[in-house]
């Protein structure tokens, strides 16, 4: 007892079992309060991101009082959140869906991006007082990243067409790599003592970096993916830890070869995504807990560093600078990437109004104050206005946008997670089917679908109602169509789905006016 005694003044004792209790207080019910926001964020149509960026708001300085004022640990904790929801994001899309749109997305998130952030600059240049060219463009470049979290959030309930869901999710994935980097620079060369490189040295730079991250992702998911598929363990936790851990690899060992780290956690989680591995409901189901889990840290600490004191003088300047974006640099940018793809008008103004903004920009907005750029200190408070204030007016209104611009999609085809189901080991698919009010698959009787050999209509719910279908009953506007079906069948049922709601009964014996496309398009 002596001995234990003397040996006591050498452990450390600045954070007590106590303090832990406290901090597990504090921590248990922000998680609950979050999970339990989720249903009114589903209700209201608005991300989950201003709840969250509220409660830590509520909790900090202004509310409860704790107080949180470091800009580092805020980038550092940001940029790991970041690679989680990254890593869901690309672990969760099917590569067939938007392999049509990688090049759209690619140039949206290069070119479009360069777009927004000349408009941008120019408009704080001309608009905010006292502002130089350098500091206008960081503050451009910080607000031009779409945000996967909130863009993913609000695309699960928009029945939009594929090919617009899977622009803005493939955006939402690549445009945070060219972005981080571009602010990291302009926020370097505006520091003391920074580097004053030529703008071409920077964009050569910026592609070395993309192109060797985006190397190392995919030769990192493909090689350590198909060596856990042929020594997969028992144990689907076991393997849903590993399969993460392979993403974190991916950004560790690029950022430390002086290569996008995003990028290449974003591309290995895609590639590990699409290798068919064995656990998948598990792989998918815990890289989705963990991006919650990311998402809400992530946006309550960013709520933490922000003072209300602060935001309200910003609230003018942000109103002003989310204009510009909203309405000059966002359709700018979309109209001079997407017109060459074959995208129509309300497609482009549709593109133009969801490129919803979300914790990327306000993490970026660290950068300046850890770097050390002079004259920078308010560029936090007035993105986080901003945001709140321009996903508050865009958000609520992507719905009715699309209905209004007649883009919605009438047979609404997503995928389904049956967790109870071992769908690996039947090689099987569910699939679900909203018929909407302009589908030509009211009238049609379930035979009629002619769908392939291994696909079948397994449950109607109809008002509310649930009904194992005959062959001959007859769907409706509005019905919900549960489709079982094989792998092998998967793509040719949706597209089968697809070509009778644009074209009718017909569809396939006679020239589709609007042929469905060719690829396998599940959102």
């Amino acid at each position: 007892m002596h001995a234990l005694q003397e040996a006591q003044p050498l452990v450390g004792s600045g954070f007590t079992p106590t303090d832990l209790a406290r901090a597990l207080l504090i921590g248990a019910a922000v998680l609950l309060v979050s999970v339990a926001a989720v249903r009114l964020a589903n209700r209201s149509g608005l991300p989950t991101l201003l709840i969250y960026l509220g409660i830590g708001v509520a909790i900090g300085e202004a509310g409860l009082g704790i107080t949180f004022s470091d800009p580092t640990l805020t980038q550092v904790l940001g940029y790991a959140a970041l690679i989680l929801i990254l890593a869901e994001g690309g672990i969760t899309t099917n590569w067939q869906t938007i392999k049509p749109a990688v090049l759209p997305a690619a140039i949206l998130s290069t070119l479009g991006v360069l777009v927004s952030v000349g408009v941008v600059g120019v408009g704080a240049y001309l608009l905010l007082p006292n502002l130089s060219w350098q500091v206008s463009l960081l503050l451009g470049a910080i607000v031009s990243s779409t945000d996967a979290a909130a863009v993913f959030s609000v695309l699960r309930r928009v029945p939009l067409p594929p090919r617009l869901t899977s622009v803005l999710e493939a955006e939402s994935g690549f445009n945070d790599a060219p972005v981080v980097l571009l602010v990291i620079a302009l926020a370097q060369a505006g520091a003391p003592g920074g580097a004053d490189n030529a703008w071409w040295v920077v964009v050569v730079e910026a592609v070395i970096e993309l192109a060797g991250g985006a190397v190392i992702g995919l030769v990192l998911g493909y090689v350590l993916g198909r060596l856990m598929k042929s020594a997969a363990p028992g144990s689907s936790g076991l393997f849903s830890i590993g399969v993460l851990s392979v993403v974190v690899l991916a950004y560790a060992v690029a950022d430390l070869a002086h290569t996008s780290g995003f990028i290449a956690a974003y591309l290995c989680a895609l590639m590990l995504g699409n290798l068919h591995l064995p656990h998948f409901s598990a792989v998918r189901g815990f890289a989705q807990a963990l991006g919650w889990l990311a998402q809400i840290g992530l946006f309550v600490l960013l709520g933490l560093l922000a003072s209300p004191v602060r935001l309200i003088h910003q609230i003018w300047p942000a109103v002003v600078i989310g204009l510009v974006l909203l309405l000059l640099a966002r359709p700018a940018s979309v109209l001079l990437s997407m017109s060459w793809f074959g995208f129509s008008l309300r497609e482009q103004a549709f593109l133009s109004w969801a490129g919803l903004r979300g914790a990327v920009p306000v993490v970026l907005a660290t950068v300046p104050l850890t770097v050390g750029t002079p004259h920078t200190e308010w560029i936090f408070d007035l993105v986080f206005v901003l945001v709140v204030v321009f996903t508050l007016v865009q958000a609520p209104t992507l719905p009715r946008l699309a209905a209004l611009l007649h883009i919605v999609d009438e047979s609404h085809t997503v995928d389904l997670e049956l967790e109870a189901t071992p769908l690996e080991e039947l090689n099987a698919d569910v699939l679900q089917v909203r018929i909407g009010d302009a589908s030509r698959l009211h009238g049609v009787a379930v035979h009629e679908l002619r769908l392939p050999e291994g696909a079948n209509v397994t449950l109607v719910v109809r008002e509310g109602k649930g009904f194992v279908p005959q062959n001959r009953d007859v769907m409706r506007h509005g019905d919900r169509l549960l489709v079982v079906t094989t792998a092998g069948a998967r793509g040719a049922a949706i597209r089968r789905i697809r070509s009778i709601s644009k074209a009718g009964r017909l569809a396939g014996w006679r020239r589709d006016p609007q042929p469905a496309p060719d690829d396998d398009q599940a959102s």
